[in-house]
């Protein structure tokens, strides 16, 4: 058993979901599942209705309906069953905003943000079973369990693993989709922004499969972001340790959760590229020397760095720690960098607007605040002098951190 992933730039159009089908007849060796996410840009339009029904400004699926009914006209004879299937969904969600909210802004974007999965799946099932690509469709809330922590979902793995057991053989081609999940009171959830790894991890730890394979847009791993690193390279294989590390620290190309159920049973994590499929991409297991050994910068955009200090310039001790951090969990704000000495503490955490005036707010009634905006933050693993010089040249630094493997920056653009 193998699971694929296919993120939402593979299927971001007609021409897309052609690519994927061909590939899976070149790739495909049965048992297989496939997981797929929204199609393009189709969760941030449907975030905007969202808002635009939560804040009561007249939400409307113009944008959506357009985009997708485009898809299948490319894809599809207009007598297609498919346009029923897909108009179903859509009604669905004009149910759900015809009257106000009733629940949680949370609540209410997991019923309606959920639906771009379903009709990615959809689209993409119906045209594999035309191009004779037999494959049997699933709803993911039918098999991954989960509490009401609506947009970050946790798994009850007792009950998903019996599910997928029972949904799921060891003889076939099934499609499902990733991000979403019920509760047991038939509520959907979401599993947090890019949980569709995290599904195929679910996916590929419940059944024991032999590889998750993560289908995107780049050659598999690089050792930097090459829109700001000409010269990035292409690891070829990584530990899971140093998997977790590159991805608690921000690289992008992995979910930090989908790391964590792979390691556990040792199930190899491949990243290829959809658009050269032939290419062996990286591929992360337990053991795995990181090859080539190359520094990996990782670089932050749209940081604030936070120094708050006593208004009596006494001690920065435990006591007020705790409560810095306890304000930041209450503020969901997660740490990128910290730093203290005896009379300040500073913190570099993603600039998200309302929270950081809120939590500046809260800070200011026992401490003075100071803080920078518009910041960058760039990490590197596995430094050496010319990696640094590399970062920091003619750079203002704010703020820097050194350990053993791990140097990181904070700098103003």
């Amino acid at each position: 058993m193998k699971v694929y992933k296919f993120g939402g730039a593979s299927v971001k159009d007609a021409e897309g979901v052609r690519n994927i089908s061909q590939l899976l007849v070149n790739e495909c060796t049965e048992p297989l599942v496939i997981v797929i996410s929204a199609m393009g840009k189709t969760t941030n339009m449907l975030e905007k209705v969202v808002n635009d029904y939560y804040s009561n400004n007249s939400p409307n699926l113009d944008e959506v309906k357009f985009y997708h009914y485009s898809i299948l006209e490319e894809l599809f004879d207009k007598s297609h069953s498919i346009f029923d299937d897909v108009n179903n969904l859509f009604v669905e969600i004009e149910w759900a905003i015809e009257d106000t909210p009733t629940s949680t802004y949370a609540y209410e974007y997991d019923q309606i943000v959920s639906v771009g999965e379903l009709l990615s799946t959809k689209i993409v099932s119906a045209f594999l079973d035309q191009e004779g690509f037999v494959n049997t469709w699933i709803d993911a809330r039918d098999i991954i369990r989960t509490d009401n922590t609506y947009r970050n979902a946790r798994v009850d793995w007792q009950l998903t693993k019996y599910n997928i057991a029972k949904y799921i053989s060891n003889s076939e081609v099934f499609l499902t989709q990733g991000f979403i999940g019920c509760t047991t009171e038939n509520f959907t959830t979401t599993l947090g922004r890019e949980g569709s790894d995290f599904t195929a991890a679910i996916l590929g730890f419940a059944l024991d499969a032999e590889e998750v394979t993560i289908w995107k847009d780049v050659d598999g791993m690089l050792n930097a972001d090459p829109r700001y690193f000409d010269d990035a390279k292409l690891l070829n294989q990584l530990s899971f340790a140093e998997a977790i590390e590159l991805a608690y620290f921000g690289a992008k190309v992995i979910h930090p959760k989908t790391i964590q159920p792979l390691k556990e049973k040792n199930i190899s994590l491949r990243i290829k590229s959809f658009l050269n499929p032939k290419e062996e991409g990286t591929v992360i297991f337990e053991d795995a020397e990181m090859e080539p050994f190359l520094p990996s910068f990782i670089i932050k955009e749209n940081q604030i760095l936070i120094s708050i200090s006593a208004n009596d310039l006494s001690f920065i001790v435990e006591d007020h720690l705790s409560y810095i951090f306890s304000l930041l969990a209450k503020y969901g704000l997660g740490i990128n960098m910290m730093q203290n000495s005896a009379v300040s503490f500073s913190v570099c955490v993603d600039n998200d607007s309302q929270k950081i005036l809120d939590l500046i707010s809260d800070l200011k009634e026992d401490f003075k605040v100071q803080y920078n905006d518009q910041l960058t933050l760039c990490t590197i693993r596995h430094y050496d002098q010319a990696a640094i010089d590399k970062v920091v040249d003619e750079k203002n630094i704010l703020l820097e951190q050194k350990s053993r493997q791990t140097i990181q920056f904070v700098f103003s653009n």
